[in-house]
């Protein structure tokens, strides 16, 4: 069904934006600004497109105080044009609701707690002891496994997997393919035999957490794994057992934390980096693409991952890296050497 839309004076308020033009236009739709068509809206926050400004064929653009003397069409002014965008967004969102209810073919057990105004899908397990909030939204095929808790307002998209003892709060949204709760990675070796050690925690997540698709977050050994508020994750990131991931921190794609490292509040770890176990990173620390956390890091910035070369530099390159240690100590002998010297001048 088309969207409704809305006015331009309605968004302006929404997202904190000044009108410029007809406050009275009404747009329907959320589109690129070199693909908007009459009644969408597009919003500019990236230099590289300011060229479409002028061709544009959206009824208005979202974009900042700077370019607003440029744009000839209707436009929402602000600071922060992006963050508008994901505002709009939000309002303009045709994301199908699942309907209130429980599907004939889910499999409830008698001793979970699911809300009247919760919505189960097709083939949904939920096992013994576990407790379904009041608009909490759970698609075909996930399985909730026993004593877990989803708190109101949060939704788990097709085919998610809680195991036993994880607790979800509030506003969270779990994307299709995600386990959490899984056993985290503990064996103890007995000449040569592995014996594996029961995990016996469970897992925490604070409220609007999103974790996107095919992610894999492992329980605690002995205590739970705990992830804090508005807490992002992308598609196939990994937490191993007894991870701590503070409020407010992301994480990229391909990216995974070995077992027991503490994450602080507020930061950013880019896509494809390896954090290993037993370890802390401050509040704010950023981790550049690629890199390789082997140590604790105090707040700021970090980076540890090769930048993108031809093919024939590289091999130039890991040459020489294989010289190091020779050259290293050919530089060891000359500085000794030329010290030798510099005392034979000065006594001479």
């Amino acid at each position: 069904m088309p969207h409704q839309g809305y006015t331009l004076e309605y968004i302006a308020q929404h997202i904190g934006a000044d009108v410029k033009g007809d406050a009275a236009c009404r747009v329907f739709a959320i589109n690129t600004i070199q693909n908007a068509e009459k009644g969408d809206i597009a919003f500019l926050s990236n230099p590289k497109y300011q060229h479409y400004l002028s061709s544009t064929n959206a009824s208005a653009i979202i974009l900042s105080h700077d370019l607003a003397d440029d744009c000839s069409i209707n436009a929402l002014v602000m600071n922060n044009p992006y963050l508008g965008f994901a505002k709009v967004a939000q309002l303009l969102d045709t994301t199908p609701q699942q309907i209130i209810g429980i599907h004939p073919s889910a499999v409830i057990e008698a001793t979970a707690n699911v809300h009247s105004e919760a919505a189960i899908g097709a083939n949904v397990v939920i096992e013994a002891g576990a407790i379904i909030e009041e608009n909490v939204q759970i698609a075909a095929g996930c399985v909730i496994g026993e004593n877990c808790r989803v708190q109101r307002d949060s939704r788990l998209f097709a085919n998610v997997t809680l195991y036993h003892n994880v607790k979800v709060g509030q506003r969270a949204i779990i994307h299709s393919g995600s386990v959490i709760g899984s056993d985290g990675f503990g064996f103890a070796n007995e000449s040569g035999q592995w014996v594996k050690i029961p995990q016996l925690g469970g897992v925490t997540i604070g409220d609007d957490f999103e974790c996107g698709a095919n992610c894999t977050i492992d329980r605690g050994a002995i205590k739970d794994t705990v992830i804090g508020n508005d807490v992002k994750l992308d598609n196939l990131c990994h937490l191993a057992h007894n991870v701590e991931f503070g409020d407010h921190s992301a994480m990229a794609a391909y990216s995974g934390i070995a077992g027991s490292s503490k994450v602080g509040q507020f930061c950013t770890i880019s896509g494809r980096v390896s954090i290993l176990g037993h370890i802390e990173l401050a509040d704010g620390v950023h981790i550049t693409a690629g890199s390789q956390v082997s140590k604790s890091l105090e707040k700021g910035a970090y980076s540890s991952g090769s930048p993108l070369m031809t093919n024939r530099e590289w091999k130039r390159n890991v040459a020489r890296l294989r010289q190091l240690d020779e050259m290293a100590k050919t530089i060891k002998t000359l500085q000794k050497e030329l010290n030798t010297l510099k005392s034979e001048s000065s006594n001479e």
